[in-house]
């Protein structure tokens, strides 16, 4: 005869063993009573996934299933030694026989990983057609359960426990939106000369690599390649383009000329000054985008690119030219910013293309190659991977540092 139900948390491994046998579950007393001494209070919170993984393992599925449902009905007709234990057990569902809810410790049961929802019974979980579906808490929370209450259609989650405005948070967030907001750069008069210094001293460090570099060749047909592209998309942009100059210090006016001659002495004059305000060049027009971004960070890409990766100092000072070059740009207000970022932007893209088509060997003989990339197919065609960053003295004398550098 089974032991008395009333009483089922005192019982001990033999009552439990009885218990099974009435059930028609006597094969299982060895595993569960003898080998895993298994009680009446452990018998309460068994569950069906104890049931299925280890260390008890069973494989029998009906055997599993009305195991489940026995041990649901026990759990049931002891629901306030349930409740004494901390356990949940009217939020159980009842086909997935997973038993209880813990409301501290033992939520991780019903963790919600594999996208199932549990519905809650309980009378205070439901009311005016509003229900309720618990989404489990993990085991080390015990703050109640985390709910989702939906509401014609519509859905929203709260937490059983207190919320913390933590309004100091609060007021960062609304200086930070302020900040944002009243952010402005004063124009400074001398900060686009300085700009053009970084670019200035970015060209000299380039030079000097170049010379050394012992495939000065393809480093310099690369870089003219690069810088010819970016600049014919930019006058292309500056020809179907018409902004209004970003700032009331310029003076922009638009210059007639007579004839052909005169296009080009104005050219030879922009080309021989480099496009620079410090050597007398003075241009408008040219705000979609900023050629002086163009240059700085096609300098510095150069620059990391053709260095062997342990010179950090030349990659540091190359970098802190082309982003101080950028701002002292924005200072001046000698463009606009949309033109700085699209030129950064589209010169990063232009330089990384390039140099994974060119470094990848597979494409240069490939026709869509050829096709698309005509001039990039006859520049590549005869470099085989990547440069390597090799270095040689390019004259005979002195000799000296020919022997240094070879």
């Amino acid at each position: 005869m089974a032991p008395s139900e009333a009483s089922v948390s005192s019982w001990n491994c033999k009552q439990v063993a009885g218990w099974l046998r009435t059930e028609g579950f006597g094969e299982y007393v060895q595993l569960l009573c003898t080998q895993h001494r298994l009680d009446g209070t452990s018998l309460l919170v068994l569950t069906e996934a104890d049931l299925r993984g280890p260390p008890l393992g069973l494989t029998v599925l009906g055997d599993i299933k009305r195991l489940a449902l026995a041990l649901r009905r026990l759990q049931r007709q002891n629901q306030a030694r349930l409740e004494e234990l901390g356990l949940d057990p009217a939020a159980a569902d009842e086909l997935s026989g997973r038993g209880p809810i813990a409301r501290g410790t033992w939520g991780s049961e019903w963790s919600c990983t594999n996208g199932a929802e549990h519905r809650c019974h309980r009378a205070d979980r439901s009311c005016n057609g509003v229900s309720e579906f618990c989404l489990g808490r993990p085991a080390h929370r015990s703050d109640g359960p985390l709910c989702q209450a939906h509401t014609n259609g519509r859905s929203r989650q709260h937490m059983a426990g207190r919320l913390d405005p933590e309004l100091w948070k609060t007021v960062m967030s609304s200086v930070y939106v302020m900040f944002v907001f009243g952010f402005t750069v004063p124009r400074i008069p001398w900060a686009f000369a300085m700009a053009e210094a970084c670019g200035l001293i970015l060209c000299y460090i380039f030079l000097l690599i170049l010379l050394l570099h012992k495939h000065r060749s393809i480093l310099f047909r690369r870089l003219c390649s690069l810088m010819g592209t970016v600049f014919l998309l930019r006058c292309f942009t500056m020809f179907v383009t018409s902004l209004s100059v970003p700032g009331q210090h310029l003076k922009c006016s638009s210059k007639m000329y007579g004839d052909t001659w005169g296009k080009m002495q104005r050219a030879l004059a922009i080309w021989s000054g480099f496009g620079m305000t410090l050597t007398g060049v003075h241009t408008c027009g040219d705000y979609m985008f900023s050629g002086h971004t163009v240059v700085l960070t096609m300098l510095n890409f150069f620059v990391t690119e053709y260095t062997p990766r342990s010179w950090n100092l030349i990659h540091t000072i190359s970098w802190v030219l082309n982003l101080f070059g950028i701002f002292f740009i924005l200072a001046a207000h000698e463009h606009y910013s949309i033109d700085v970022f699209i030129a950064f932007y589209i010169t990063t893209r232009l330089f990384l293309y390039y140099h994974t088509l060119a470094n990848t060997r597979a494409y240069h003989q490939s026709r869509r190659a050829r096709i698309w990339f005509p001039m990039f197919s006859f520049f590549e065609c005869n470099v085989n991977g990547p440069v390597p960053n090799q270095y040689n003295w390019p004259f005979d004398r002195p000799a000296f540092m020919k022997s240094l550098i070879g």
